[in-house]
């Protein structure tokens, strides 16, 4: 099964966007695994799954940390981007998930 990481500060905040992500996955038919891990842990967690990360959000209160963790993202050829803050601070399931799709497609 493929993997949609959420990192962000603590790995706790994001989890209601994850909540919301699950269930509109499952409304879709799709089967990932969605869920938040803490930043720091980013590089541990690609070394633990290789091959079944499809792709890694970063929080919004972590955006600064994007282009470090790019370098690390892309040689495992795994897309990244920053969730949208209007999606996550509305708790938009669906928007975010729509935004992990755009880059795995």
């Amino acid at each position: 099964m493929q993997r949609i990481v959420l990192a962000c500060a603590a790995g706790m905040s994001t989890s209601m966007v994850v909540t919301r992500m699950e269930k509109e996955a499952a409304a879709r038919g799709l089967s990932y695994q969605i869920y938040a891990i803490p930043e720091q842990n980013l590089r541990d967690e690609l070394e633990n799954y290789p091959g079944e990360v499809a792709v890694v959000l970063l929080g919004p209160q972590v955006r600064f940390k994007l282009e470090e963790n790019r370098k690390l993202t892309d040689s495992y050829q795994i897309p990244i981007a920053v969730i949208d803050s209007v999606a996550y601070g509305t708790l938009n399931g669906a928007k975010v998930l729509d935004q992990a799709l755009a880059l795995v497609n």
